[in-house]
């Protein structure tokens, strides 16, 4: 899931900057996505995540310095039609404004789940105090940002920038950021292609050395050579542009990527909570499937369409239907997850209570672990054990010390 849901957010961001370089300066974005990749596969090949977080330092500096630039241009260049202000309805409470109330924590809670910098920014930190202090300067600053940059949607409606003239090739609302700053002159413009490219190519670096990471420790768990997982990503760099190319919509992208995160994430918490020591890898997989089947049986119901349940699953009519859909598909996943849970732990339950009973044995799934020391030498006498412990291996430590490593492997059943 983590490997599919950076897929994604490769798909989006070559999506986003092909959009962004066509729009402002008038060519073919292929070329500039097909360079884009060469050259982060390049240095992160030699760099490794090194030189991603140096990257995203110089991003960091980008953002502030395009802020800057779309203050400017909104306060000198862009003039809003007054009338326009009523006529887009954009103030007014809608349907859909009070779905998203509910949509998008549930999206961009569980998404984050799969996101590196969340955990990276986790395990930088040496006390609680730095991990808060690290959080709350990152959220202040990146609430401004996204009021700014969010902002200029409205602006560019109100200007009449989006959908713009041409009705056929009707401008993309997730673009309009950048359709404000069309409107500097040309060499200005010229700085902000180099900017957003900058830009793009400080992510998708980050989503590269994420994906040969998840690949080679969680997936292989370092048995595969280095170079093969990265010649894995080179090789998958191919449909990611193809789709870039031919994507409709960068937000339709996105929540697909959240749809199934809804659908996994609840499901997958449950595990960490001590009060569910006899949650299994069984319970998630099936949980998150279910979660996803649980969306298409939604549509199908809704809608009485069989089809039009299954292109749910890709949210293939997006947000602005003005109907239930969107909000019922991110209903159904977390709920529908987490009953699919309960439901494969009490087959599996069932299956394991039956089996020890034809061997004439003690049914001992619903124990609980043994909570052993983590310094060595310790004594039986020192070693804290749960009233009911009969079992549960302990796993031999065979990994590194390297942070972020596990020292115990889960169980699937």
């Amino acid at each position: 899931m983590t490997l599919v849901t950076l897929f994604l957010y490769m798909v989006s961001e070559l999506s986003a900057v092909g959009q962004v370089v066509n729009m402002l300066a008038g060519i073919d974005g292929l070329p500039v996505l097909i360079v884009e990749c060469i050259i982060t596969t390049i240095y992160t090949s030699l760099g490794g995540f090194q030189i991603s977080f140096f990257t995203d330092n110089i991003q960091g500096t980008m953002v502030m310095a395009l802020v800057i630039i779309a203050t400017i241009s909104i306060g000198v260049e862009t003039k809003i039609d007054t009338s326009l202000i009523a006529e887009s309805g954009l103030l007014k409470g809608n349907l859909l404004g009070w779905q998203l109330v509910y949509i998008l924590p549930i999206a961009l809670l569980t998404n984050s789940f799969f996101l590196s910098h969340y955990w990276l920014r986790t395990f930088a930190s040496k006390t609680d105090r730095d991990l808060w202090t690290g959080i709350s300067i990152a959220t202040v600053v990146i609430l401004i940002i996204f009021t700014l940059v969010g902002c200029t949607g409205l602006v560019a409606v109100w200007a009449g920038l989006v959908p713009g003239d041409d009705p056929e090739n009707p401008v993309d609302g997730a673009i309009a950021f950048f359709a404000l700053l069309q409107q500097l002159p040309s060499w200005v413009v010229g700085i902000v292609i180099v900017m957003a490219v900058t830009l793009s190519t400080a992510a998708f670096d980050s989503f590269q050395t994420a994906m040969v990471t998840s690949a080679s420790n969680d997936l292989f768990r370092n048995r595969l050579g280095i170079w093969w997982i990265r010649a894995g990503v080179v090789v998958i760099m191919v449909p990611v542009v193809v789709i870039a190319i031919r994507a409709p919509s960068i937000l339709q992208i996105y929540l697909i990527s959240d749809l199934l995160s809804a659908a996994t994430i609840p499901v997958l918490c449950l595990g960490l909570s001590e009060k569910f020591y006899f949650w299994r890898g069984f319970e998630v997989v099936v949980g998150g499937l279910g979660g996803l089947f649980t969306v298409f049986l939604f549509g199908l119901i809704y809608y009485q369409d069989a089809q039009k349940g299954a292109e749910l699953l890709l949210l293939q009519q997006g947000l602005f239907t003005g109907d239930w859909g969107c909000f019922g598909a991110f209903v159904a996943a977390p709920v529908g997850g987490i009953l699919w849970g309960f439901g494969a732990l009490g087959l599996r339950l069932g299956i394991q209570y039956f089996s020890a009973k034809k061997k004439g044995v003690r049914f001992d799934a619903l124990d609980k672990p043994l909570v052993v020391g983590r310094q060595e030498g310790l004594d039986d006498d020192n070693q804290h054990v749960d009233s009911g412990v009969l079992r549960d291996e302990v796993v031999a430590d065979d990994s590194s010390d390297a942070p972020g490593i596990a020292k115990t492997k889960g169980r699937f059943f």
